[in-house]
């Protein structure tokens, strides 16, 4: 397993994240295609929260929470603010780049499956938001252990991880 000495860029690139790209790069990064776990990171100022979010309607529901609940779901200690992970699917050409790809995708509007995680689309920045990623044969075991990490470091989930 792997642990990430501190919670922001750094610490992902010394624990063997790779990627750091933005949502708009996400389209053409060279992503594997093979299953892990991803973070996602603002390393910046404190955060603008917009009342709509402009991510898809999966299954005609709404993907926006009011302001105040992300204002309590907001820790200030951290770049992290998603964990995520992506597992084998059926084909190869699946994995975190599938998962990835679901996730820009949802974010711009479109109705994709991809409802964990969907706080980050009401911030104000979320194109520049840093998508990094780290493959894994056991993305299920990695995931719950980086979320316990967190959650011990901070005493509570990551903004964008509602449940675990």
């Amino acid at each position: 397993m792997i642990a990430l000495p501190t919670w922001d860029v750094a610490g992902a690139a010394h624990a063997g994240f790779e990627g750091f790209v933005t949502f708009e790069q996400l389209a053409t990064a060279d992503v594997p295609p093979r299953p892990g776990v991803y973070l996602v990171l603002r390393p910046a100022l404190p955060p603008i929260f917009l009342p709509l979010s402009p991510a898809g309607r999966f299954k005609a529901r709404e993907p926006s929470v009011s302001t105040d609940r992300l204002e309590r779901e907001w820790l200030h200690a951290t770049e992290v603010i998603y964990i995520g992970k992506a597992s084998a699917r059926k084909t190869r050409a699946d994995g975190l780049r599938k998962r990835l790809d679901e996730y820009r995708r949802f974010g711009a509007g479109e109705p994709v499956g991809h409802w964990g995680g969907r706080l980050i689309w009401q911030l104000a920045d979320s194109r520049s938001l840093l998508v990094a990623w780290k493959e894994s044969d056991s993305p299920h075991e990695l995931e719950s252990q980086l979320i316990a990490d967190f959650v011990q470091d901070h005493g509570r989930l990551p903004f964008a991880n509602l449940r675990h």
